[in-house]
């Protein structure tokens, strides 16, 4: 029912808010009428900050059309290199003319970025791909929308999620023989999960895993977060929190945890912060101010657009990884696509090598919950280990903005790059000069053999 009442309540708001978008307008332009008002400007701004208060919030794209690698301008594509019911794997593949930055792009690692599943799009991460594609070949896990999943396509749960992580890391294995793991925050424990599944099995495991602000262990320096999940029961989430999509939507009738509720989560988190950066951007659009304004609303558009999550995967992450601890505790198991049923062991993985990385001030996943996932790895040879804790970074600090591309992500590249099997570098760009001079010969061939003709 709370569903229902919170989209009627959107479609009532929807008119109000798009009149108050084109009054903002109105006002905010010198050459109209009402635009002569000397109080235009703040009516102008008043209408704007109501706008933006009441629309609906659209999945954003990620937007990277071009990255400079060394000063050579590079084309990207996004494409979708795998299409799952809740997930996407998209890549964004790079290109160029320049025969010295081909081949510096064809010698570089394979990452998959693992992005979360827990209420925001995954083009959160656009400042992490934008970074990481200077020098890696990146794909992500674009998460689908639940609501618009119908019912048809079956539940999704956590142990899907970890199926989707292994499939993803084969895809990427057979493309390039093998590649590096990121995840950041929630999906450090499914990935972790998945890769420790593939080495029991004696899989080819990947290069490395870099975990990123995630919730291995969240009984070390529990948050607000982590104390809802842990002081509530499973039963009062399920009675709670958990929805039927409306019938507007594709996936009608889909038992999810909505989008809305956990936005209202994230800004009751910091209410006064929130408040003071609306008031900040009112304030911004009256004095002119219009790079505040358009970062503000950059933030915004990416912070307020909201998926909703299918029930089963909720309430499987709420118990197995705030609940029984079952990771840390030995005592996971997961359901493979084949139906069997395997223990996850992360004491199996001994040939990838493990980077964590914490925010000092992260108030989401606190402190130790991301290192505690060295304990529990104790095949990973210490030489392969290593820990980061990103001074004055508080979540999102570790993976966007300043101290990601200033203090993170130049110990990422270097960790990543220590990695690589060196002798897989060189066959790589041997191979691509070879192509480039088979191809010079061939057309110079074919212009010797058109002359004879002639």
């Amino acid at each position: 029912m709370l569903y229902k009442i919170y989209e009627t309540q959107r479609a009532l708001m929807e008119p109000f808010s798009d009149l108050a978008h084109s009054a903002a307008k109105v006002y905010g332009n010198p050459l109209s009428l009402f635009g002569k008002n000397p109080f235009a400007n703040r009516i102008s701004a008043g209408y704007d900050l109501m706008h933006r208060l009441g629309k609906d919030y659209e999945k954003p794209e990620f937007g990277l059309h071009t990255v400079e690698v060394d000063g050579v301008s590079v084309a990207i594509h996004e494409r979708v290199e795998i299409d799952q019911p809740f997930c996407e794997l998209r890549r964004f593949k790079r290109f160029t003319d320049d025969h010295a930055t081909l081949i510096k792009l064809k010698n570089q690692p394979a990452v998959l970025i693992v992005a979360p599943l827990s209420g925001h799009y995954a083009t959160l991460l656009r400042d992490t791909v934008k970074t990481m594609l200077k020098d890696h070949k990146v794909y992500i896990t674009d998460w689908k929308n639940a609501r618009l999943v119908p019912l048809s396509k079956g539940p999704f749960h956590l142990d899907d999620y970890v199926n989707y992580v292994q499939e993803f890391i084969r895809h990427l294995q057979g493309i390039y023989g093998n590649c590096h793991v990121m995840s950041v925050c929630q999906p450090t424990v499914p990935v972790l999960a998945a890769v420790s599944l593939m080495a029991s099995r004696g899989e080819l495991t990947p290069l490395s895993m870099i975990m990123m602000g995630g919730p291995i262990d969240a009984r070390k320096s529990p948050t607000a977060v982590n104390n809802l999940a842990m002081n509530k029961s499973y039963n009062w989430f399920e009675n709670n929190v958990i929805y039927r999509v409306p019938t507007n939507f594709a996936g009608a009738g889909r038992r999810v945890y909505p989008g809305f509720l956990q936005h209202s989560g994230f800004v009751a988190m910091n209410p006064s912060n929130h408040a003071k950066s609306h008031y900040d951007y009112f304030e911004d659009l009256i004095k002119g101010d219009d790079a505040s304004t358009e970062a503000h609303r950059k933030f915004y558009d990416e912070y307020n657009a909201v998926l909703d999550m299918d029930a089963d995967y909720y309430l499987d992450t709420i118990r197995v990884v705030f609940q029984e601890f079952s990771l840390v505790n030995g005592t996971w198991d997961v359901k493979g696509v084949n139906g069997k049923i395997e223990r996850v062991h992360p004491e199996d993985i001994t040939s990838t090598a493990l980077f964590s990385i914490e925010g000092e001030l992260d108030d989401i996943s606190g402190a130790g919950q991301t290192e505690a996932v060295h304990d529990i790895c104790s095949g990973v040879p210490k030489s392969q280990q290593k820990h980061l804790e990103v001074k004055g970074a508080g979540h999102y600090g570790i993976f966007a903005g300043r101290r990601w591309r200033e203090m993170v992500y130049p110990e990422v590249k270097s960790f990543i790059l220590s990695q690589q099997p060196a002798l897989a570098q060189v066959p790589i760009a041997k191979t691509a000069s070879t192509l480039v001079t088979k191809a010079f010969k061939a057309t110079k061939t074919a212009a010797k053999k058109a002359i004879r003709q002639k």
